[in-house]
């Protein structure tokens, strides 16, 4: 945990090193919003950031989305998440998953990919194995701009839950 007044005093540098793995191996994120400190609260500093992928050329958009691994996926099989993807995805049960519910998976994820270019994301927290495979379904019969711009808020959603695993909120209330 970091507080929020360390964290505001930091170099450029620092600060997106302090804030690498909040957007999935894109720490040009937190090293642009760095401009806009210092924050006053981590939901300012989650706006900031998330400004910043608003902001961003359509291309780095798509690299950050790119960024992220397939739900129960390939680089989950062969260990290869970063250590936050690895804990979201074992809360919501994706290392746990049944002989078919992984088959359902890794159809529903290529015929996603298939269809939209990009890997599905899903904020999973306080989902289940069956709403994240009902969601990937749902989601598979919507247009490649809407799916666009969800990825983009799902990730908004999987940021500030990992800003309030490092961020020490306490002192906000001193």
């Amino acid at each position: 945990m970091i507080r929020l007044a360390e964290l505001n005093g930091m170099t450029q540098s620092g600060f997106r090193d302090a804030l690498a793995g909040i957007f999935e191996h894109s720490p040009w994120v937190p090293e642009r919003a760095w401009a806009q400190h210092p924050f006053g609260d981590v939901d300012q500093l989650h706006r900031a950031l998330c400004d910043v992928v608003a902001h961003a050329d359509p291309r780095e958009q798509q690299a950050l989305i790119d960024a992220h691994p397939q739900l129960a996926g390939k680089a989950a099989i062969r260990g290869e998440l970063t250590d936050a993807s690895s804990r979201e995805q074992a809360g919501a049960g994706l290392d746990q998953c049944s002989e078919q519910e992984f088959a359902e998976l890794k159809r529903l994820n290529d015929a996603y990919m298939a269809r939209f270019g990009f890997p599905f994301i899903l904020a999973v927290r306080g989902q289940s194995r069956a709403s994240i495979i009902d969601a990937l379904g749902k989601r598979l019969l919507r247009t490649r701009e809407q799916e666009f711009a969800e990825a983009l808020e799902q990730i908004a959603r999987i940021a500030r839950f990992r800003l309030a695993e490092r961020i020490d909120v306490a002192e906000n209330h001193r």
